[in-house]
């Protein structure tokens, strides 16, 4: 019973969060879709997705004006790109001492391969990218499938 009780909290925590973005627009699962995939949390896996994750690390003087206009741009594309199935975004606050001075990570969701590459190519994107004005200093990029 305590279990099956832990179990439900995990899944309305993880279901509030993305029906949180649903409602803003940044997750492109319907409420029904977000919630039927939030079952899977507990005992099974979430629908495979494509994860790119992107994080940056801002030149030293970086206003954060100018930040937080990169986080709303970013932000942005799911509206404006289709193939964007889930996205999502914060700053680290790792205790760890080991982000290298990368502050920001931005993870957009992809049903395949194709989307993704559709998604990088997209014009809006690549909009994106030389909207950053020379404020990044480094960017790490990574895909994954999750499991």
């Amino acid at each position: 019973m305590v279990k099956n009780v832990l179990c439900w909290m995990i899944v309305a925590v993880v279901c509030t969060s993305c029906v949180n973005i649903n409602a803003n627009k940044h997750c492109a699962m319907s409420k029904a879709e977000c919630q039927k995939a939030c079952t899977k949390v507990c005992p099974k896996e979430c629908p495979k997705m494509l994860k790119h994750v992107v994080l940056f690390k801002f030149k030293e003087g970086t206003t954060p004006e100018k930040i937080k206009e990169v986080e709303d741009a970013f932000a942005s594309l799911p509206g404006k790109i289709d193939v964007i199935k889930c996205f999502e975004h914060g700053t680290n606050v790792s205790v760890e001492n080991r982000s290298e001075g990368f502050t920001h990570c931005f993870v957009v969701s992809f049903s395949s391969e194709a989307d993704r590459d559709t998604y990088l190519n997209h014009p809006v994107h690549k909009e994106f990218g030389k909207s950053l004005g020379g404020c990044i200093d480094k960017i790490l990029v990574v895909d994954y499938w999750n499991r």
